[in-house]
C-alpha cells in the first residue's frame, strides 16, 4: 500500500529536465551476473538515470505533477576509491567529442569512466559497445575528480545516466563543472570509509532533503552533507539554464 511522503522521488520514467546539451533517448539491453534481473531490460530517455523504482509508476507521476523538484534517487551503485581523477572518469584523446551533438554526447556516455584500471574494476561501468550504464549512483572516496580541468568529465557522467555522485571530497574544478553543466549532483559524505562498506550493484537511496544515503542491500544508513545552493543550479540543468529560470538573464524565444 502507497503512503504519502513528503520528499520527491525520481524513476527512470519520470525525470523532466533541461539541459545546456541535447540529449536523446537510447535503449540499454545488458545484464551482469552478479546483479538483479531487473537490469536486463531498461530504457533511457532525456535527463533520466537507470534506476529501479521502489514505489508504483502512478505514484512517481502523481508525485512529479506536485513539483518539478527532484529530491530522491534510487537505483544501483558503483563503487569507486580515492584519487579518482578525470583521466580515469574520461581520457584525454575523447576530449575532441563535443557535448552539444547528439551522437557525440552519446558517445562520451559509453565512454565514462572507461579509463579506471580492469585490474581493480573488473565490471565495467558501462558495457562495451552500449552508451549507458546500469549504474545510476556512483560512490567514491576522496578527491574525486581531481587532475586537469575538463567539462567532459561529469558530462560523460551524466551521458551515461549516472545523476549522482557520493564521495568524501571533490576536486573543487570537478565540482564546479557539475554545477555548470547540470550533468551530475556531487554529494559529500559527513564520515569516510563509505566506500569500503559498500559494493558494486548494491542498491541505495541518495535523498538531498534528509541528507541520506541508504544501503538497502547492506541494511546501512549513511549521513551526508547538504548540497547547498548547488542543487537548484543542478536541478534546473545547470548554471545558464538556471540564470534563465531565476531571471538573470533573458530567456531564449521559444
Amino acid at each position: 500500500m502507497a503512503t504519502a511522503v513528503p520528499l520527491k522521488t525520481v524513476y527512470s520514467s519520470h525525470l523532466p529536465k533541461t539541459s545546456i546539451f541535447t540529449r536523446r533517448n537510447s535503449t540499454s539491453n545488458a545484464h551482469i551476473p552478479t546483479l538483479p534481473s531487473p537490469l536486463k531490460s531498461l530504457t533511457l530517455t532525456p535527463r533520466r538515470s537507470l534506476l529501479t523504482p521502489l514505489f508504483a509508476a502512478a505514484d512517481a507521476e502523481a508525485d512529479l505533477a506536485s513539483s518539478g523538484s527532484i529530491t530522491t534517487f534510487h537505483g544501483f551503485c558503483y563503487v569507486v576509491g580515492n584519487n579518482i581523477d578525470t583521466d580515469q572518469i574520461i581520457p584525454a584523446e575523447h576530449l575532441t567529442l563535443v557535448p552539444s551533438k547528439p551522437d557525440e554526447y552519446r558517445k562520451l556516455g559509453s565512454l565514462a569512466l572507461v579509463g579506471l584500471p580492469t585490474a581493480s574494476y573488473p565490471v565495467p561501468f558501462v558495457n562495451p559497445g552500449e552508451n549507458s550504464s546500469r549504474f545510476s549512483v556512483i560512490i567514491g572516496g576522496d578527491n574525486f575528480g581531481c587532475g586537469s580541468s575538463r567539462e567532459h568529465a561529469p558530462v560523460a557522467i551524466g551521458a551515461s545516466g549516472a545523476r549522482v555522485v557520493v564521495a568524501e571530497s571533490y576536486a573543487r574544478i570537478f565540482f564546479r563543472n557539475c554545477v555548470a553543466t547540470g550533468e551530475v549532483y556531487p554529494v559529500e559524505t559527513e564520515e569516510v570509509g563509505i566506500w569500503k562498506e559498500c559494493s558494486t550493484g548494491d542498491f541505495v537511496t541518495v535523498d538531498l532533503v534528509g541528507n541520506r544515503l541508504i544501503n538497502h542491500t547492506k541494511g546501512k544508513d549513511y549521513k551526508l552533507k547538504p548540497i547547498g545552493d548547488a542543487g537548484p543550479v543542478i536541478e534546473a540543468g545547470g548554471i545558464f539554464a538556471y540564470a534563465r529560470k531565476t531571471g538573470m538573464i533573458s530567456s531564449r524565444a521559444a
